[in-house]
């Protein structure tokens, strides 16, 4: 094993725990002027990355898990019952009259803030199954299929089968079959109406009405130190709705995830200490009022009580769109560009006259950035009066307006900052 697995081993990722990896994508490039605004974010960040390397918990291996779970059992040593930190909690008696997401949390001597928490959300949990067809080589050079498994979490967020979950969860989208299982023991099959990886977003449409849909809440007034909750299904459905708890650790983090060949940066997250584990990925991340702040999507490799969610504020503007429309239409600038600080990377020579920001070596015909003299050679520095320190900041702040809006782009050109107004376009994606 290399130093670099030695390093982000995933936790719980031992002898009784195997998970499975993750489909093999083409290699990053390092070039800084191979990005675009409307690409992916994976695609923009370099293996010399300097944050630490994590895993997302989406998918999970239940046949290999079951088989070293068996063997665990019979051993003495293996001390599996006190290895599983989570508590499945049940809807109990003290459950109000009506849709169980309108009950009020006020908790008592006899109900604790966990158990309240648990009996108002897991009605609205689910588990989402897939499938996806991987063609590999085998030992003769045939190509053969090879059919991937995976299990992760979602929540209703409509009372007519809108579900907010992760795009790892669901293979980016491109998922072969999608199961989703609801608390009483119906299957359904799922679709998935929008799903982008830069943002780990996806949402996912079953045709059923009358669900108890979360309530959600507002990330932008969550605490460090608050009280925190996740509910998901970790190491698959066999542990379906297991609760953690635990409080809100840090706000506005930025990791990575994957490895030195295949990364994704994911910004602006809330961290929390509640455990999270393989499958618990898509699954609500709660505040003591049993509102949904964030979207449990990755733990770190190495450490214990490092969970990651992304803020439920994010999702909210794409989730209305798509309930709304059918769809999501994100808007398009028509620029790539890098990081300027990985742009003097390459060439320390060069005075950009700003240290930060996004690099643009090439403006598409006919963009809103050609449109409004946005120049290669430009620097992005912010969008009206949000900083842009990095490429990823600039494509997931995109996410906030829609095609039409009128935006104002700071840019450093000859050592000078101007602004340039311009209408933002509809990507071609």
């Amino acid at each position: 094993m290399d130093e670099e697995k030695t390093m982000y081993e995933t936790e719980g990722d031992q002898p009784n725990f195997v998970l499975v990896q993750e489909e093999e994508k083409d290699e990053l490039s390092n070039d800084p002027e191979e990005r675009c605004d409307n690409d992916h974010a994976a695609r923009d960040v370099p293996a010399s990355t300097p944050e630490q390397h994590l895993k997302r918990k989406g998918r999970f291996n239940f046949k290999r898990f079951m088989a070293v779970l068996l063997i665990a059992a019979l051993s003495a040593s293996a001390g599996f019952a006190g290895g599983i930190a989570a508590i499945q909690y049940k809807a109990a008696d003290y459950i109000s009259e009506g849709t169980r997401n309108q009950i009020t949390i006020n908790p008592t001597d006899n109900v604790n803030i966990g158990e309240a928490v648990a009996a108002k959300v897991i009605p609205s949990v689910v588990g989402i199954s897939t499938t996806q067809e991987v063609i590999r080589q085998n030992i003769f050079g045939m190509q053969q299929g090879q059919l991937i498994q995976g299990v992760g979490t979602g929540f209703i967020v409509r009372e007519d089968g809108y579900i907010l979950t992760n795009s790892h969860v669901v293979d980016d989208g491109s998922a072969q079959t999608i199961t989703v299982q609801l608390t009483d023991g119906r299957e359904l099959k799922g679709t998935v109406l929008w799903s982008d990886s830069s943002l780990d977003l996806a949402i996912v449409k079953i045709d059923v009405d009358n669900l108890v849909a979360v309530e959600l809440g507002d990330s932008d007034k969550v605490n460090i130190g608050a009280y925190a909750v996740a509910i998901g299904n970790p190491f698959g459905l066999v542990f379906d709705r297991s609760v953690t708890q635990g409080v809100i650790s840090g706000l506005n983090r930025t990791i990575t995830v994957g490895n030195s060949t295949q990364s994704v940066t994911m910004e602006g997250l809330i961290q929390t200490d509640a455990s999270i584990n393989s499958g618990n990925s898509g699954g609500p991340l709660l505040n003591s009022k049993g509102q949904v702040i964030g979207i449990n999507s990755a733990k770190a490799a190495s450490g214990e009580g490092l969970g990651f969610a992304i803020p439920i504020n994010t999702a909210k503007p794409i989730m209305e769109e798509v309930m709304k429309t059918g769809t999501f239409k994100k808007a398009y600038l028509g620029i790539s560009g890098a990081d300027a600080s990985l742009y003097l990377q390459y060439y320390p020579d060069k005075d950009l006259g700003t240290k930060t920001g996004v690099y643009i070596s090439r403006i598409y015909d006919g963009s809103p950035a050609y449109l409004a003299g946005i120049q290669q050679g430009d620097v992005i520095t912010a969008i009206n009066d949000t900083k842009v320190n990095t490429m990823e900041q600039l494509t997931k702040h995109l996410f906030s307006y829609k095609p039409g809006d009128e935006i104002t782009v700071h840019v450093f050109r000859d050592r000078k900052e101007i602004k340039l107004a311009l209408v933002l376009g509809v990507s071609p994606e």
